[in-house]
């Protein structure tokens, strides 16, 4: 096995379970508003709360819903081996939800003017995985 171009010094990155009851019952059409109640934990419910929020208008509950499925993201990350550091990819369907909540969590708070928090969000961000902020801006049109 190569170890070639790997920084034995990075932890590997963290891949959070499935979701599967989130993801059909969106599918289906489901309400993210609905699903937060059956389904609190879930970083994705968030995530999509804070966004529709924010675009909007809503800024301050947007920073809120954001700030949830962060923490959330975070408790879930922990649970799965997560030391603090270490690669979040987005390649990894269920991390994207802890990954858009971070982001939106970052729009909210240019938007009140937290530039400190900013800064700390988008190093955060881009150390989880670097393509991320790009792939959500793709995402989100």
């Amino acid at each position: 096995m190569s170890m070639v171009g790997r920084n034995l010094m990075e932890p590997d990155p963290t891949l959070l379970p499935a979701e599967p009851e989130v993801t059909e019952s969106l599918a289906a059409g489901e309400e993210p508003v609905d699903l937060a109640a059956k389904h609190p934990t879930s970083s994705l419910v968030w995530a999509l709360l804070a966004e529709e929020a924010l675009d909007s208008g809503y800024t301050v509950e947007g920073y809120a819903y954001a700030r949830v499925g962060y923490h959330r993201g975070l408790d879930a990350l922990r649970q799965n081996g997560w030391k603090g550091a270490g690669p979040v990819p987005w390649s990894h369907e269920p991390n994207r939800g802890f990954l858009r909540a971070l982001a939106a969590l970052g729009q909210a708070a240019a938007a009140i003017g937290e530039t400190g928090e900013v800064q700390r969000i988008t190093t955060f961000l881009a150390d989880c995985d670097a393509s991320a902020p790009e792939q959500i801006r793709t995402l989100r049109g």
